[in-house]
């Protein structure tokens, strides 16, 4: 049975104070594919390695990258399905390679497979809205909403997961929500069927991300890595018969495959930065995604967001910092109230 919910403001006290689960060790991190991963005992408050810095820029330019070939390839008349099966195909082939699964296999077991194939689904939903999205909005509009995503994952991880946010979070939670009205505008005419496929995006993305993190504990990172695009790459292929918008010529089809190695290449530097830094020093940098996405739109579909778009994304963007820092805080202070307990336990023995 789970122990009672907790106010936390980190994993580490959550594990302590409930007093039934294992406590990571120290200097490691959850990954958003997979469980914890060992890096370097840095301090937090330490500044960042610019390697580290140069992985995360190298991450959200990939996944800028991802986005645009994305947009460019459905509005060149290419189905979306399509555009996502080869996706997923393409990243399973790359982990494969990379991972040397004929070496282990073992590594790559599923223990629980369901949960495995509804966490794919759920991938597999984030990026079909996506790319839906992108057929008619701008590539900043469907960044800024996604960005919501990490306030609705902290309001979702009280219940589901025990996390429970205080009233500066949830403060800064609606702001950001106030953020994503003011990009949508419903009731104003501007409000659309892509702003929905943006919100259903971020919202498939927000409970995967904490099925991630449910599954952490008893799935590896190998098998966390491979199902969630090996699952949906097989979910997609009785549907493909039915989509018959192939691409036209060889430079389409090059995208086409290029898309699955944007995505197997950011989460490839995404681990390779989390072994140089912790989460709290990488934890702005994907907000630099914002930029290239702008810069991307500007020089491939000659789109720059209006002004509110821009603001809704300042608001949404100032959300989430604020709440990286104040759980960076509460993870300070929950940590020295720790090494406290510890050491006045220590005096009693």
């Amino acid at each position: 049975m789970r122990s009672k919910p907790v106010r936390s403001a980190c994993w580490a006290s959550r594990f302590w104070l409930a007093g039934k689960r294992r406590l990571p060790q120290k200097g490691s991190v959850y990954l958003p594919f997979g469980p914890t991963l060992s890096i370097p005992k840095n301090n937090d408050d330490s500044a960042t390695p610019p390697a580290a810095m140069l992985l995360m820029l190298c991450v959200y330019v990939c996944f800028t990258f991802l986005d645009t070939s994305s947009k460019y390839l459905v509005l060149a008349g290419v189905s979306a399905l399509i555009v996502a099966w080869a996706r997923f195909t393409v990243h399973v082939l790359l982990v494969g390679i990379f991972l040397r699964g004929w070496r282990e296999p073992v590594r790559f077991r599923a223990n629980n497979l369901p949960a495995h194939l509804l966490r794919g689904v759920l991938l597999f939903g984030s990026t079909m809205f996506n790319i839906l999205a992108l057929r008619t909005l701008q590539l900043a509009e469907t960044t800024s909403i996604y960005f919501f995503g990490p306030m609705v994952i902290t309001a979702l991880a009280g219940p589901l997961l025990g996390e429970w946010a205080g009233w500066r979070r949830w403060l800064a939670i609606l702001t950001g929500f106030v953020g994503v009205l003011i990009i949508t505008r419903p009731g104003v005419g501007v409000f659309g069927i892509g702003h929905l496929f943006a919100l259903g995006s971020m919202l498939s993305n927000s409970f995967y991300v904490i099925m991630t993190r449910r599954m952490s504990s008893t799935e590896t990172s190998e098998s966390l890595i491979l199902f969630s695009a090996l699952a949906p790459a097989v979910l997609l292929l009785p549907l493909l018969p039915f989509s018959l918008s192939l691409p036209q010529d060889g430079w389409h089809w090059v995208i086409l495959l290029m898309l699955g190695v944007f995505g197997a290449g950011g989460h490839y530097l995404l681990v390779r930065a989390y072994r140089l830094a912790t989460t709290t020093q990488l934890a702005p940098y994907p907000y630099s995604q914002m930029v290239w996405m702008i810069i991307s739109g500007w020089l491939i579909f000659h789109q720059f967001p209006d002004r509110w778009t821009l603001l809704g994304a300042a608001i949404i963007v100032a959300s989430g910092l604020y709440i990286i820092h104040r759980e960076h805080r509460l993870r300070v202070r929950n940590s020295a109230s720790l090494d406290t307990e510890a050491e006045a336990l220590a005096k009693k023995l």
